[in-house]
């Protein structure tokens, strides 16, 4: 017996040792995957997961705006929130990526790959670019929600938002990140382009959006009760600063994919470097947002202000977004800690022009994107795309103008379509809903619900006893 399961174990050992050698040879027959396929995965998979991150800033707008805003209205601002990027999904996938990537006419605009027909080619494929993309088409378009909330009808929102990532910001993506646009060309140097600087979209998304917000703000004109009879202000409070604080997190998480995920790539030394500096420099920048916003209100009011703090933490990361890959740490402080103080001063000067913004959109998301913008013009200290540092670092004033050329030119380009299209809204489907569903709530006007049933009375739904 002993003998038997001797020989058993040197036949199972034998033949364990031919399936190991014959085994090892065939896998040694199949070649793996190369470098640069495997850079191409590392690429494909840091794209997808940093706009998975930007997407998810949806939520974040949405809780931070239904947060300052009242409760009557807060299934409203949640569907708007919603469609928006069901609406730029369609229009960004019909045209927007077309105008913005597509064959350059003049370095104006894209002729080509409407409807996402040209997918192929070598590095990351066209679709998850246009994920990421689309992303931040949608941030563009919720930016303006917040400035407009409380009194918008939900078929123009609905409009709006189709024609801001059908046409407008899809123009401007092209002037600045195509690769032949007349403002940056990406050919490392300023020949035959403005050299205009902006890594992440604080112009090219947040002010974009801002002045689309600014523009719809002034046209639909302030709530009811926001200025009384003398011109005065009135505060209407927001119903849940939970929700708010919640957003504000959110949105500052899901910068961690809108900065560092405008590298496009990590699989290099060069590009887990550069997207080490964004991610620093961009929490770096909020955080000196927070604290200059905190400082700023707690001394012109006698106490601290969590609604400002949490914007000021927001407009920081706006003003950095431009310029996080081209600027040290320390001058990311200075850059979002003077971001703080033009989100309170931006609010109060609204407030003088008769402005209601009920969320600070306006000063966060354009006076920051503005501010940070030509901070890349004062403090770059890495040449970046254009092969010119900033005024402090030695650059001269070169880039700087460049920075000034292209927030004129995008501010112009938007603030003159938007305004015409919210004319042109307001004369047709109407922009703003009726005196009595603005009292009532646009929950009950405009969808027929509320988002709190059980503390507005007769609206509870209670089941029938047996």
């Amino acid at each position: 017996m002993k003998l038997s399961w001797r020989k058993f174990g040197i036949g199972l050992g034998g033949a364990l040792t031919l399936l190991a050698v014959t085994g090892s040879k065939a896998f040694a027959q199949e070649e793996g995957p190369s470098s640069a396929e495997l850079a191409v995965a590392i690429d494909t998979m840091f794209l997808l997961i940093a706009g998975a991150l930007v997407f998810f800033m949806q939520a974040g707008f949405a809780m931070l705006t239904a947060g300052l805003t009242q409760a009557k209205n807060t299934t409203n601002i949640l569907f708007k929130n919603l469609m928006d990027f069901v609406m730029c999904s369609i229009a960004f996938w019909a045209v927007g990526w077309g105008l913005a990537y597509g064959d350059s006419a003049g370095g104006f605009i894209g002729t080509s790959q409407f409807f996402l027909t040209s997918a192929g080619g070598d590095g990351v494929p066209v679709y998850v670019s246009w994920f990421f993309q689309v992303v931040f088409a949608g941030t563009a378009a919720t930016i303006v929600a917040g400035a407009m909330a409380e009194r918008t009808k939900f078929t123009a929102y609905l409009v709006y938002s189709f024609i801001i990532t059908l046409f407008i910001y899809p123009v401007v993506v092209h002037w600045v990140w195509s690769g032949a646009g007349w403002l940056n060309t990406y050919s490392g140097s300023t020949d035959g382009n403005w050299g205009f600087t902006d890594f992440a979209g604080s112009t090219v998304v947040h002010s974009v959006g801002g002045w689309a917000a600014l523009m719809g703000a002034i046209i639909l004109g302030p709530r009811l009760g926001r200025f009384g009879s003398d011109g005065k202000p009135k505060s209407i409070p927001g119903h849940s600063m939970a929700l708010a604080a919640l957003g504000t997190f959110i949105l500052w998480l899901g910068w961690f994919g809108f900065n560092p995920g405008s590298q496009l790539a990590i699989s290099s030394q060069g590009n887990a470097d550069a997207v080490a500096l964004v991610i620093v420099t961009t929490n770096l920048a909020a955080a000196a947002g927070g604290l200059g916003a905190l400082f700023t209100a707690w001394f012109r009011s006698g106490k601290p202000d969590l609604g400002q703090t949490m914007n000021g933490v927001l407009g920081g990361l706006v003003a950095i977004t431009a310029g996080c890959a081209y600027v040290n740490p320390i001058s990311a402080i200075l850059i979002g800690f003077l971001a703080g103080p033009l989100v309170v001063f931006g609010a109060e000067w609204l407030e003088k022009a008769k402005i209601d913004d009920p969320v600070g959109a306006v000063p966060v998301h354009l006076i920051n994107g503005a501010w940070g913008t030509i901070a890349v013009g004062l403090f770059a200290s890495a040449p970046g795309n254009t092969g010119t540092l900033g005024l402090f670092f030695g650059g001269g004033a070169t880039l700087l103008m460049a920075q000034v050329v292209g927030i004129i030119a995008i501010g112009a380009w938007t603030a003159l379509l938007a305004g015409a299209m919210f004319l042109a809204i307001k004369a047709t489907i109407g922009l703003r809903v009726s005196k009595e569903e603005e009292l009532s709530g646009l929950d009950v006007g405009e969808h027929g619900s509320v988002a709190y049933p059980d503390f507005v009375p007769g609206t509870a739904s209670v089941p029938a006893a047996d």
